[in-house]
């Protein structure tokens, strides 16, 4: 009784200070801009300042915030299907095939995702002005992919490889060539990793703020976390702390919805390729 006690203690204490920052942002929203500046309203939650979804709409309403938006998942989605196709098929060779130097392919691979991205930043930016790849999609999509697909090949191919080989020839035994056998058949079955390697590839893509700062000069490509840090409101010598709030809480939601929609396909490709049957 005492460690079930303490253990919904400890998960509590964890909760109030994992969601303390997202519940106060979410308050910020809802206070108005005059209420934050002038600190009239100190208080936790907007009762003296409530403006309803004033912030929201306005944010809505911006055109800078809305070709954010665009951006933001256009690029996300893009660089998440290429990650997944090259990924998946990747994963596959590696955990199906017996060559030379596999161990060394991936063991690069997790290096490379393990790369800081400040790093790359400086002579990207040079090589992007050179070729013409500066602010635009391609520009962003790239740096994405490069970061992503090694995780997400690590993540497959532990799933390829739990997967027995009687399965796909039993496939082509039926008439089914190799590629019709690992499009109907293996591809199917590792599903959570496939669902998995594609979340995470959209969470570093919708997230990222270095690339996207860093690569873009204009709203052509221009993401939602690098578009906020341009975002000013109406009165561009005075930065809108609820205006802000508001445009954050929007950039969340897909996240959250996601998460929310495919947290059990999330948790079974994170735990499933780790254990063997």
């Amino acid at each position: 009784m005492r460690n079930k006690i303490g253990l919904m203690i400890g998960v509590l204490l964890v909760l109030v200070w994992c969601l303390l920052p997202v519940v106060w942002i979410i308050s910020l929203s809802f206070k108005s801009q005059a209420a934050v500046s002038g600190g009239t309203d100190p208080g936790f939650l907007p009762l003296d300042s409530f403006t309803g979804w004033d912030n929201y709409s306005s944010v809505l309403q911006d055109d800078q915030f809305r070709r954010a938006i665009i951006n933001s998942i256009g690029i996300s989605l893009i660089a998440t299907l290429l990650s997944v196709i090259i990924a998946t098929l990747a994963a596959y060779a590696i955990a199906r095939l017996e060559f030379k130097g596999k161990k060394l392919v991936l063991t690069i691979s997790l290096a490379i995702a393990m790369f800081p991205v400040v790093s790359l930043v400086s002579p990207l930016f040079d090589l992007w002005r050179t070729i013409g790849l500066y602010d635009t999609w391609p520009g962003l999509i790239l740096p994405y992919m490069s970061f992503t697909l090694p995780l997400a090949i690590w993540t497959l191919s532990a799933f390829f490889r739990e997967i027995p080989w009687e399965m796909e020839q039993a496939a082509q035994v039926d008439g089914a060539t190799s590629w019709q056998a690992f499009r109907k058949v293996i591809v199917p079955l590792a599903a959570p990793g496939v669902f998995t390697a594609a979340i995470l590839t959209f969470f570093f893509a919708w997230n990222d703020f270095v690339f996207g700062i860093t690569l873009t000069s204009t709203e052509n490509a221009r993401p939602i976390p690098a578009a906020l840090s341009f975002f000013v409101g109406p009165d561009p010598f005075q930065r809108p702390a609820g205006l802000l709030a508001a445009a954050a809480v929007v950039a969340t939601i897909p996240i959250v919805l996601i998460v929310l929609v495919f947290q059990r396909k999330i948790v079974a490709g994170l735990t499933s390729g780790a254990v063997k049957g």
